[in-house]
């Protein structure tokens, strides 16, 4: 069997998808790309036993269909040395015998049987499907994927949970520190349904969507999950289990409401933090009138720092404490200029959210404190 690529366009496809390949494999075929052609279609599919992506792009020519595989990484590091150009694959479907030639040469590597490959999952009879815009499910992801956690105990703390109604859908990720709640008006359900995405094929989507424009179909039902690109198609295995009640953590009527500069104070807290305990990395916000004081100190070593930054607060004088890298993590995950930090009293989560929500989104992030030794 016979066929012509492009180069770049093969090249660049198989990079995208080669995220999904394990360092590690219990099965050697899982070390390759599984090549299909049918109908001038080429179609190539990773997989790691539980996420499974496929992509596919159009070849030039080709005289037969087929099927076989080949070493991912030494086929991703050849093509990476090959400028723009039409790649000639000849393969020999009864030894596996591969000949890729390009311009001014010629590769020979040893295919895989194709069949060895395993199948991926299939949707039961009582999927759920939902349709949105490849930018709201980037946006959703973006921010909510540096809160999901890496606890063993707890597994469905480490995705990202999908909470869809006929309304709007909400994304959802916490660690039991920090917790992000990204809510859309722009997609809906037809039902109430639920799912969480796991960490790893959630980090491949983030990679994949920026390229992306146009629609993306979600279907899913109790243990997989189908999302539909433009040219690229991944199946994956959810976390099974029962989110907890994310609304019930996130404190309402708090009293004390302080707006302020994002990226003043985030630069405050990274001149001030290198000053904190390394065990801790705490750091103390003072609230006065107009003002956050931020200060933090290492007793071991006798250093301490402080700052003060110019804020609209009008409340009574009140201190908490908080993580400072989970802090500026927090920050740094919203776009907005302006964030209000809402307090309730110092031992209970700070929430907070951008100024000027963006549209058709309400977003809220939610810190949980440190005690204060004073």
């Amino acid at each position: 069997m016979k066929f012509i690529v492009s180069s770049t366009a093969l090249s660049s496809h198989l990079q995208a998808i080669s995220r999904v390949i394990n360092s590690k494999n219990a099965l050697p075929i899982l070390d390759c790309f599984l090549f299909e052609l049918q109908d001038g279609t080429l179609s190539v599919t990773v997989s790691d036993s539980e996420t499974t992506m496929v992509t596919t792009l159009e070849v030039n020519e080709s005289d037969a269909d087929g099927r076989f595989a080949i070493a991912a990484r030494t086929l991703l590091d050849a093509l990476k040395e090959i400028p723009e150009q039409p790649l000639a694959f000849d393969v020999n479907t009864s030894s596996l015998e591969i000949t890729v030639q390009y311009q001014n040469g010629k590769y020979s590597l040893m295919g895989q049987n194709a069949d060895e490959f395993p199948q991926s999952a299939s949707l039961g009879e009582n999927s759920v499907r939902v349709e949105m815009e490849a930018e709201v499910l980037l946006g959703g992801i973006n921010r909510a994927i540096f809160a999901t956690a890496d606890d063993e105990l707890r597994p469905v703390m480490n995705g990202i949970y999908f909470d869809i109604t006929t309304d709007d859908i909400t994304m959802v990720a916490s660690d039991g520190h920090k917790l992000v709640r990204c809510k859309t008006s722009a997609a809906r359900g037809n039902e109430r349904a639920a799912f969480i995405l796991p960490k790893k094929p959630a980090s491949l989507l983030k990679n994949l969507l920026p390229k992306e424009v146009g629609t993306v179909v979600v279907e899913f039902d109790e243990r997989n999950a189908v999302f539909t690109l433009e040219s690229y198609r991944m199946v994956c295995r959810l976390i099974e289990g029962r989110y907890p009640n994310y609304n019930s953590v996130i404190p309402q009527n708090n009293p004390y409401k302080v707006t302020v500069d994002r990226q003043q104070l985030v630069s405050a807290l990274r001149r001030v933090s290198i000053f904190s305990s390394q065990a801790s990395s705490l750091i103390k916000l003072r609230l006065q009138e107009n003002l956050i004081v931020i200060s933090a100190q290492d007793i071991d070593f006798s250093t301490s720092a402080e700052e003060v930054l110019v804020c609209q607060y009008a409340g009574n004088p009140m201190s908490i404490g908080f993580k400072s890298t989970f802090l500026i993590d927090i920050l740094n995950n919203i776009s907005a200029d302006e964030v209000v930090i809402e307090l309730a009293d110092p031992s209970r989560a700070g929430v907070i959210t951008p100024v000027e929500q963006e549209e058709n989104e309400n977003l809220l992030m939610l810190l949980m404190p440190m005690m204060l030794n004073d």
